[in-house]
């Protein structure tokens, strides 16, 4: 006979990855220093399906520079630890339109990537900005047909320059959630 297994995820462990500069992508000693945009805070919350903060996850951006290139001096990557109330926070600029498949142009967006205790693997997501005139044709976006779905992979704004994006990870409002 077969001895049984724990079923239980390891961690997390995220404090030994965690740099907090991480979520300041314009930091002056970082390698965004001098880059031109619309400066923003991309922030939200967090919650499983319970509607309970998820205080130990940890939150990875990656994203278009201004221009809309990846490659073009704009280093779009960050990472933070969700806080006790389950938020994230980031400093960055605004992304510009990204080139798709074809003569498809991808709205700006951020690819968000949260990890946490009980996810066995990452999930992805995009944050888009509300009012932005390429949400109406994204090629991603207008995949989601339920307007109310569509909805949560929108940021909102939260005044100057700051940008909310709450995350469910299941049950009412569920976020969208990307297989990549």
């Amino acid at each position: 006979m077969t001895p049984a297994t724990a079923h239980q995820t390891a961690g997390p462990y995220w404090h030994m990855i965690d740099f907090p500069e991480w979520a300041d992508l314009l930091r002056a000693d970082g390698p965004n220093a001098g880059v031109e945009g619309d400066r923003i805070t991309l922030t939200g919350r967090i919650t499983d399906g319970d509607g309970a903060p998820v205080v130990d996850g940890l939150v990875e951006i990656w994203q278009a520079g201004p221009d809309g290139a990846y490659e073009a001096g704009f280093h779009g990557f960050g990472r933070c630890a969700t806080d006790n109330d389950g938020r994230y926070r980031f400093t960055t600029l605004k992304p510009g339109p990204v080139p798709g498949l074809g003569n498809a142009t991808q709205a700006p967006h951020i690819t968000v990537t949260v990890f946490a205790r009980g996810l066995m693997k990452h999930v992805v997501t995009r944050a888009y900005f509300e009012g932005e005139a390429l949400n109406a044709t994204d090629p991603v976006l207008t995949m989601v047909d339920d307007p109310a779905r569509r909805a949560t992979l929108v940021a909102k704004p939260a005044g100057a320059g700051v940008w909310t994006l709450d995350i469910v990870l299941q049950g009412e409002g569920e976020t969208v959630f990307l297989d990549v």
